[in-house]
């Protein structure tokens, strides 16, 4: 059956393909916590709500193998088997998310999902492993329950209270089983709700062996014995918690029901636009919601992000709006500098300017999340390395509050994996060799994260065994990067950058896991293109520590502009460190490049019209020099003349237009002039690799 229209019915599974993405971290979570601890209850229920809400959403949407394996480890999560195999049963959670995310990719790129079937064995062998459930299972839990009791259960269990089969007894000298029968019930419901109740009320009766009854009540098996023991009616009571047997098969009458239920939940939630109120993430009830996406009455908006983008598109334009108005106005006053039209012009202005910053702000609140949704991805990554290189290590996290771009979040989600996975498997030891050498046997990876002006810095510590200098130099010559006289005179510094070269490894062993010269490139390559930059520290035997520094957003920069020959550049204002004047006469040579003496310092300076290919005819004896600042590296551009500070909103180019990574991006000012943005990281890792920059002492 279809519920929807094509096009209605693929903007719900992409609904549902968002927010399955949120019930998947869940599932990581607290899987990680039922291993540490089975008798976490919290950690349990929240597995519970993740399979349920995974369960009927993906029935809403056809995808019967996800909803059906959801179903099967939902059945197996009581308590009794968690804390009696936690260890176990929380290995197949992890197994179950890794097999949700295999199965969403397939489904989301209309391919072939993978095969279960091993897995849903292996549940179906636990759940009826002796050892799992402790006795024999009364006759009673093998009730018939008719399909329409079954619904009714079904949706009892959703709502996550508990539920119980009550089997009462009734004494076989009864001599009115109609009225006994009312009775029974009137007992019952003092005790909670009556969810599906056999034999009827109102049935006609001759005899009345037994009354069976699915009861939903916060209250616990003993209290509700004492209630249902009707003195001359009940003779006995068996009370258990009720689950569904895995042998119970679920007929195409019920998943049509339950995509039914949740497929009305979810039209009734979602606009015509698809857009669904949810709760946001980090938010209480974001990921264990009961309904998740289909669940929710939360006054949350969510919202593609590519139309923020949009919206902070049409903002860019505003700005370079505002840039021709104030030019335009500046013309007007030069022109008319005693019109009383020119004050109005600047009220209006002023105004203009005031709402547009506030709107800018606004969007990138809304742009901004915090640094715990990249965090809250990683402890897997840890305990899978873990439990692959047999070591014990622990994973501590600050400042996950701290906010930045999603786009930003997102591009470094590649880099923190492989920081992390370096991290565990290079640099904490073994059990064994962390305690010969005075370390407590489990390891600590760190991560912490803080704003620094108008960036984030994201830092990976270990306390393992740091980075072995005289290997990582021996590797390096080995591999041809630099040459023996080279490596003598680099510093501290640049030796340990050598592992962002591409293909250099200090791994004495290929595993599947890391050694194959791959990964730290790839940091260095992404945290480029986000126009930031990494540094690491490190002592051999106390750790090492990895710096991540990036922009807070991409969208727009307050910006020095200034002119070189006849183009325009710009850098972010928080490089720059100060602006002086100098001559050709005060610019000298050493060893090959330019220098100047600035404040008892020797400076390192560059012509950018060098730096940058591109022809110079000037002729200018007197220039302008503007230090730049990155981490402790300082260095001098030289420049024709300074334009002034404006804020600029980033555009971005293809490759081929202009054919140098030391270019960023570019904007647009209010007449039309085209602004290129230097990427000030790559410049500095220019400048380092041809030995043109002087560290700042």
């Amino acid at each position: 059956m279809n519920f929807f229209s094509d096009e209605r019915a693929a903007e719900l599974r992409e609904l549902f393909f968002e927010s399955a993405q949120d019930q998947l971290q869940e599932l990581n979570e607290a899987g990680i916590l039922l291993e540490t601890d089975p008798a976490d209850s919290d950690a349990l229920a929240r597995v519970r709500r993740a399979m349920h809400t995974l369960k009927g959403d993906a029935a809403a949407c056809g995808f019967r193998q996800l909803s059906e394996l959801a179903h099967d480890i939902e059945d197996l999560l009581t308590p009794a088997l968690v804390t009696e195999r936690g260890e176990v049963v929380a290995e197949i959670v992890l197994s179950a998310a890794d097999s949700f995310h295999a199965m969403l990719g397939a489904h989301r790129g209309n391919l072939q999902p993978p095969d279960i079937t091993e897995l849903r064995a292996h549940i179906r062998s636990l759940a009826q492993s002796p050892k799992s459930v402790p006795g024999s299972q009364p006759s009673h839990s093998r009730h018939e329950w008719t399909g329409k009791d079954r619904q009714q259960i079904l949706e009892a269990l959703r709502d996550n209270a508990p539920v119980y089969h009550l089997a009462l007894g009734i004494d076989p000298s009864l001599q009115m089983p109609a009225a006994a029968l009312q009775l029974v019930r009137a007992a019952l419901e003092k005790c909670g709700t009556v969810v599906a109740q056999s034999p009827a009320s109102g049935v006609p009766l001759q005899t009345l062996p037994a009354v069976h009854a699915a009861l939903s009540s916060s209250h616990p098996p003993e209290w509700i014995r004492a209630r249902c023991q009707v003195p001359s009616i009940v003779s006995d009571i068996s009370i258990e918690p009720l689950k569904l047997t895995e042998d119970e098969p679920r007929d195409a009458l019920q998943v049509l029901l339950e995509a039914e239920t949740a497929a009305e939940s979810m039209a009734s939630l979602t606009g015509e636009n698809g857009q669904t109120e949810s709760p946001a993430e980090g938010t209480p009830g974001a990921a264990g919601a009961s309904g998740g996406m289909l669940g929710s009455t939360e006054a949350w908006l969510r919202v593609e992000t590519g139309r923020i983008d949009t919206v902070m598109n049409l903002i860019g334009e505003l700005i370079i709006g505002k840039s021709m108005l104030h030019r335009a106005i500046n013309e007007f006053d030069q022109r008319f500098p005693k019109d009383a039209l020119r004050n109005r012009l600047g009220d209006v202005l002023s105004f203009q300017s005031r709402v547009l910053g506030e709107l800018q702000k606004s969007v990138m609140k809304i742009r901004m999340v915090p640094v715990e949704q990249l965090f809250r991805r990683l402890p897997r990554i840890v305990r899978d390395m873990a439990k692959a290189r047999k070591k014990e290590i622990s994973i501590e996290m600050a400042g996950q509050n701290t906010d930045l771009d999603k786009s930003v979040l997102d591009a470094l989600a590649e880099p923190m994996a492989h920081l992390i996975r370096n991290a565990a498997d290079h640099g904490i030891e073994t059990p064994e060799e962390r305690l010969v050498h005075g370390k407590s046997a489990r390891g600590t990876i760190r991560l912490d994260a803080y704003h620094q002006g108008n960036q984030v810095v994201i830092e990976v510590t270990d306390d393992g065994r740091g980075i072995n200098h005289e290997k990582l130099m021996r590797k390096a010559v080995e591999a041809g990067i630099v040459s023996q006289e080279e490596i003598r005179s680099m510093s501290h510094d640049e030796i340990l950058k050598l592992i962002f070269h591409p293909g250099l490894t200090t791994a004495e062993e290929v595993t599947e896991i890391s050694g194959r010269g791959v990964g730290m490139d790839v940091v260095k390559t992404v945290m480029d293109r986000l126009k930031g930059r990494v540094a690491v520290e490190s002592e051999p035997g106390r750790g090492t520590t990895f710096q991540l520094i990036a922009p807070l957003t991409l969208a727009s920069i307050q910006a020095l502009m200034f002119r070189v020959e006849k183009q325009h550049y710009a850098v972010p204002l928080d490089s720059v460190i100060e602006i002086a004047r100098t001559t050709d006469g005060e610019i000298h040579k050493i060893d090959g490049h330019e220098v100047i003496r600035l404040r008892d310092q020797v400076l390192s300076v560059v012509r950018l019209d060098q730096l940058i290919a591109c022809e110079s005819s000037s002729q200018k004896t007197r220039h302008f020099v503007v230090t730049i600042g990155a981490g402790s590296h300082r260095f001098g551009l030289i420049v024709d003349s300074l334009v002034g500070e404006e804020e600029l909103v980033i555009k971005a180019f293809e490759d081929r237009l202009v054919a140098t990574e030391l270019v960023g991006g570019a904007s647009i000012l209010g007449d039309g002039t085209v602004v290129l943005i230097l990427n000030v990281p790559a410049v500095v890792s220019h400048l380092t690799q041809k030995r043109l920059l002087e560290v700042a002492v």
